[in-house]
């Protein structure tokens, strides 16, 4: 009777663990189906569900709208560069840090890792702050500093992790064998961190593209796709575009994700293997 008692018990937490599991997923992707609803509402004024009829124009009007394409092209410049400058210093720090200890090393890396575990605001006040007491006019590369702060997080997490695994072995035959440390680093060290690194920039693309709460501190009168976003809710003049662009935005986040969490999971396999 006790063992049937602790199955039934069980079986009824597992039933519990897999209801709210799946209550979870309604509660984050229903708004995004939403999302993509409306998007083809016949209705650009107001949110009726169910909306009174289905078109696909608000994607061709949103083509035509030349203020998304330049907040588009300035939020791919944006994601690009500061991709760019967080995998070179994530790579840099996570080499830095990996194995070697000396004093400071665990402060240093909180302070890597903070800007990403603070608060957007809290990010975007400092950094506003920052460029104020240095006279740094707002630009491109004001946003682009502001989202390498937390880009670079995510680069440095994946490659610290592959350092970590890679077999201090290698780097010791590879310089018993006569190869100066860039041979090292170009023939052993990268091909062993060229997937963590693709996931991490993959990543940090994705973070930088719909970042809005450090840019909206940061870019001064630029304006990037999220922001343009932000701008369009607060002053709605056709909502369905809103919507078009959200679903544009979803898609090109949602495929670096992906590809990431493929990279990630192959590494894994072929590591257990």
């Amino acid at each position: 009777m006790p063992s049937e008692r602790r199955h039934k018990a069980q079986r009824g937490a597992a039933l519990g663990l897999k209801v709210a599991t799946w209550a979870g997923v309604l509660f984050l992707h229903v708004p995004l189906a939403l999302i993509v609803l409306y998007a083809f509402s016949s209705e650009d004024k107001s949110y009726v569900f169910p909306p009174p009829g289905l078109t696909a124009d608000w994607f061709g009007v949103a083509w035509e709208r030349e203020d998304v394409w330049d907040a588009m092209r300035l939020s791919f410049k944006v994601a690009l560069s500061s991709t760019a400058i967080a995998i070179v210093l994530g790579t840099l720090a996570a080499g830095a840090l990996a194995r070697t200890q000396f004093f400071g090393r665990e402060a240093i890396n909180l302070l890597l890792i903070l800007p990403i575990a603070l608060p957007g605001v809290i990010t975007g006040i400092a950094l506003r702050s920052a460029y104020h007491s240095m006279e740094i006019p707002f630009s491109f590369l004001t946003i682009v500093i502001g989202h390498a702060t937390f880009c670079v997080v995510v680069v440095y997490n994946n490659a610290v992790a592959r350092l970590r695994r890679i077999s201090p072995a290698l780097i010791e035959v590879s310089m018993d064998l006569g190869a100066d440390a860039y041979q090292t680093f170009r023939y052993v060290l990268l091909p062993q961190l060229g997937s963590a690194l693709l996931a991490g920039g993959l990543l940090a693309f994705a973070l930088s593209f719909d970042e809005v709460i450090v840019t909206t501190f940061t870019a001064g009168q630029q304006t990037t796709l999220p922001i343009w976003m932000l701008q369009e809710l607060i002053r709605p003049r056709q909502r369905p575009v809103t919507n078009v662009v959200a679903v544009v935005m979803i898609g090109l986040t949602f495929i670096p994700i992906v590809l990431a969490y493929w990279l990630t999971r192959a590494d894994e396999d072929s590591q257990h293997h």
